[in-house]
C-alpha cells in the first residue's frame, strides 16, 4: 500500500507526524486534520504498535504485532483532536525521551478508507456493509474480543477467500471460512472467529485505490540492489510491502523519517522491534 499527494488537498486524509515522549499528558499536533484512525509506534525502543480508531474509540487499543484482545488503557490515546491527538502517561506511547512514528488517516470515500465496527454472528456468507463505493484492494480485519490473528486481504493476493495475518510472517493461503468475498458495497465473511465470531465485535479498515492518494498492486522483484522499480504515478509517503511467495516480514517505511532517498528506514509490523 502507497499513499501519495495529488489529490487537491492530501494532507486533509493521511499525515506521518513524528514526536517525543515526555511521560506526561502530551497533545501531538501538526496532524492536519482530526485523525479517525491512529497507528503508534516506538522508534527508541521496543515498546508496543498501538493502534487506535474513531469507531471503537479513544482509549481502545489493539496491537498489530500480537492476536491479543482490545485492550483499554485510560492513559493510552485520550482524545481525537481537531490537529492531532493527546496522549496519555501510557509508556509504550508516551515514555519520556523516546521517539515515536504516528501514521494517522482520516475515514472518507474521498480518500478511500473505511472504518467499519461489527458483531459477528458466526453464519456462513454473512455480509457486512461498508461506505467506499468501490471494491476494496485491501481490508484488515481484527477479532476484538477473542485472539485470532488480524486477517488481511489484499487485491494482489491469488483470490478473494486468500489471506495474511498483521501479527505473522506467514505467506498467504486459501481460507474459505474467514473473508470469502468483496464488493463495492459488502464484504463477505465465513464462519471463522477470526473475522465472524458469535456475538463477538470485530473491526474492519478498508482501503481503496484513489488517483491522487492511494495505490495498492503487486510486483516481482529481482534480486538487484536497487531493484525493480513500481510505477505509482507518484512519490509516496506511506508505503507497506509483504512477500507473498514465502513467509516474510511486513515492511513500512515513510516520508518523515526518511524525508529523501535512500528509503531505508523500516518497522515491522509484526513485531516490537525498534
Amino acid at each position: 500500500m502507497a499513499v501519495y499527494t495529488t489529490i487537491d488537498d492530501p494532507g486533509l486524509y493521511f499525515n506521518t507526524v513524528l514526536y517525543t515522549g515526555t511521560g506526561s499528558e502530551l497533545a501531538i499536533s501538526g496532524v492536519g486534520f482530526q485523525p479517525d484512525f491512529t497507528w503508534l509506534k516506538a522508534r527508541g525502543n521496543t515498546n508496543n504498535h498501538n493502534l487506535f480508531d474513531a469507531v471503537r474509540g479513544v482509549t481502545k487499543l489493539l496491537i498489530s504485532h500480537t492476536s491479543a484482545v482490545e485492550a483499554t488503557e485510560a492513559q493510552s490515546l485520550k482524545t481525537f483532536d481537531s490537529d492531532g491527538f493527546t496522549l496519555g502517561t501510557d509508556g509504550h506511547i508516551n515514555a519520556s525521551s523516546i521517539t515515536y512514528a504516528s501514521w494517522n488517516w482520516k475515514e472518507s470515500a474521498v480518500s478511500g478508507f473505511d472504518i467499519v465496527g461489527y458483531t459477528g454472528n458466526a453464519t456462513d456468507d454473512r455480509t457486512v456493509s461498508h461506505s467506499l463505493s468501490q471494491t476494496p484492494d485491501m481490508v484488515i480485519i481484527k477479532a476484538r474480543e477473542n485472539t485470532s490473528s488480524w486477517v488481511v486481504w489484499h487485491k494482489g493476493l491469488t483470490g478473494s477467500d486468500y489471506c495474511m495475518f498483521l501479527d505473522a510472517t506467514d505467506a498467504p493461503a486459501q481460507y474459505s471460512t474467514i473473508l470469502k468475498n468483496q464488493s463495492s458495497s459488502v464484504l463477505t465473511l465465513g464462519t471463522n472467529s477470526a473475522a465472524n465470531a458469535n456475538t463477538e465485535g470485530h473491526i474492519a479498515y478498508l482501503f481503496a485505490s484513489k488517483q491522487g492518494f492511494s495505490k495498492f498492486g503487486s510486483y516481482t522483484g529481482n534480486g538487484n540492489a536497487d531493484g525493480p522499480f513500481i510505477y505509482t504515478g507518484f512519490k509516496p509517503a506511506w508505503v507497506m510491502v509483504k512477500r507473498t511467495d514465502t513467509g516474510a516480514s511486513w515492511n513500512m517505511m515513510d516520508n518523515k523519517r526518511d524525508p529523501f532517498n535512500v528509503m531505508n528506514t523500516i518497522l515491522l509490523c509484526e513485531t516490537n522491534n525498534t
